[in-house]
C-alpha cells in the first residue's frame, strides 16, 4: 500500500484519484432481478426454509433460482441495504435483489463498495424500509481500474476469511462449554480428585443470604439496574428518572449479588451483579442474596443457575394468571431444593468453566479487532485515499 504522487480530482462524489471513475450502478451491472414471492404451500422444502440468501435449496421452480457469482440486495425491513456475496444456485424471496456486474468490473469489489456506502439511506420509508430497483440503478460510485477493484476485494476477502474462521472456532468452544456445564454441574462427569465424594441436597436458603442494602429514592435521575430474560444477564439503565417508579424506598446492589426479577424469573430473569453494575438500584420486585461460603461459590452458581433444570424449579414456584404475569414467590424460592458438590468441588468446576470463558472472550475480542481492522481497511482502499501497488 502506497500514496506516493497520487494525483487526485474533482468529481461528483467529492475528490477521487484522477485514474477512477464516477459511473452509475446502472452503467456497470448487467443484472437487477428480484426475487419472487413464494406461497405458503412451497415455503417448506426438504426441511430447510427458502430465506433471503438461503442456499442449496430443492425443490422449486427455476422462478427462484439465480446462478452465477453475483451479491443480493435486502429490499425491505430489516434486511434493507444489507449485502450478502453469493456463489452457484441460490433460492431468494421478492425481498431481495440478484445483482451481478459486466465483465468490466468486479462483482465483489462491488459488494463491498456498496456495503461500505450504507445503502439503507436510500430507504424510501422510514416506517418500513425499502428499496426501490430504480433508485439502485441511478446511484452514483466511484470506480478505481479492474485490476485494483480485484486487489482491493482480495484484501478484503482474507479478512472475511479470517473473521469466519475466529467465529467458527468461537462457536467450536461455545459448543464445549455447553458440553462442561451438561456434564459438570449435573455430576455426569467428576474432576479429578473428587470422584468418591457424594454430591447432597441442599435449599437454596442455605446457600444464599437475603440482603437489603435500602436507600431513600434519589430526586433527581440515578443508574438503575434491569435483569434479561433467559439467562441473558444484567443491563444498566443510566439517567433513570425517579417519576417513573413510585416506590420512595429502593435497594442498592453490588458486585457478585445473586439478584431475582420476581415478575419474570420464571423465563430465567436471573443473574449476578457485574462489577459495572455496583451502586445501581432496584426496586423491591428484585430481590437480592449473598452467597454462603460455607455451601455455595459465586463462580459455579454463575453457570449453575443457567441450566435449564433451574430454570424449570422457578418456573414451578411462579405461579401466575393469563400472558406473562407470573411472579415468583420469595418463600417457595428460598425452599427450592438443589443438589451440589462441596464448596472445593464448586471451585474447581468454577475454575473449569471459568477458563473456557476467559478462551471464549479473548476469541470474540480478537474478531472485534478484525472487524475494527477490516472496517479501517475499507475506509481508506474503497475510497482512495490509500493506493495500493499493482504488479
Amino acid at each position: 500500500m502506497n500514496n506516493n504522487n497520487t494525483i487526485y480530482k474533482d468529481s461528483p462524489l467529492g475528490k477521487i484519484p484522477g485514474d477512477w471513475e464516477v459511473k452509475r450502478l446502472g452503467e456497470v451491472c448487467t443484472t437487477f432481478k428480484s426475487g419472487y414471492g413464494i406461497t405458503s404451500e412451497e415455503i417448506y422444502v426438504n426441511g430447510e426454509y427458502a430465506v433471503y440468501g438461503g442456499n442449496g435449496l430443492r425443490g422449486y421452480t427455476n422462478k427462484y433460482t439465480h446462478e452465477g457469482i453475483y451479491f443480493l440486495i435486502g429490499r425491505q425491513g430489516a434486511l434493507c441495504g444489507n449485502i450478502v456475496r453469493v456463489f452457484g444456485k441460490n433460492y431468494i424471496s421478492e425481498h431481495a435483489i440478484a445483482v451481478q456486474t459486466d465483465n468490466k468490473n468486479d462483482n465483489s469489489f462491488l459488494a463491498y463498495k456498496l456495503d461500505f456506502q450504507n445503502l439503507n439511506r436510500l430507504s424510501e420509508s422510514s416506517a418500513q424500509p425499502g428499496l426501490s430497483v430504480e433508485k439502485l440503478i441511478r446511484l452514483k460510485i466511484a470506480l478505481p481500474p479492474f485490476p485494483e477493484q480485484k486487489a482491493i476485494a482480495h484484501i478484503l476477502g482474507l479478512m472475511d476469511t479470517a473473521i469466519n474462521k475466529n467465529n467458527q472456532l468461537i462457536a467450536k468452544k461455545e459448543l464445549q462449554k455447553k458440553w462442561l456445564m451438561q456434564n459438570l454441574l449435573t455430576g455426569n462427569k467428576r474432576l479429578g480428585g473428587f470422584d468418591n465424594e457424594k454430591w447432597k441436597i441442599k435449599l437454596i436458603e442455605d446457600v444464599l443470604i437475603p440482603v437489603s442494602r435500602p436507600v431513600d429514592k434519589p430526586l433527581s435521575s440515578f443508574l438503575a439496574l434491569g435483569i434479561r430474560s433467559h439467562g441473558k444477564g444484567t443491563f444498566l439503565k443510566y439517567d433513570f428518572e425517579p417519576g417513573k417508579i413510585d416506590m420512595d424506598t429502593l435497594f442498592e446492589v453490588r458486585e457478585n449479588d445473586l439478584i431475582v426479577n420476581i415478575t419474570f424469573a420464571w423465563e430465567g430473569a436471573i443473574a449476578i451483579v457485574n462489577k459495572e453494575d455496583e451502586g445501581a438500584l432496584v426496586s423491591h420486585r428484585f430481590p437480592t442474596f449473598t452467597f454462603n461460603p460455607e455451601n455455595g461459590i459465586i463462580d459455579y452458581f454463575r453457570h449453575y443457575i443457567l441450566q435449564p433444570k433451574f430454570k424449570y424449579l422457578m418456573d414451578l414456584i411462579s405461579p401466575g394468571g393469563a400472558g406473562r404475569n407470573r411472579v415468583l414467590s420469595k418463600k417457595d424460592f428460598l425452599k427450592l431444593e438443589v443438589k451440589i458438590p462441596s464448596p472445593k468441588e464448586q471451585t474447581a468446576i468454577g475454575r473449569v468453566l471459568q477458563v473456557a470463558d476467559k478462551e471464549i472472550q479473548l476469541l470474540k475480542t480478537k474478531t472485534e479487532k478484525l472487524r475494527e481492522q477490516k472496517k479501517g481497511l475499507m475506509q481508506v482502499l474503497l475510497t482512495g485515499k490509500k493506493r495500493l501497488v499493482i504488479n
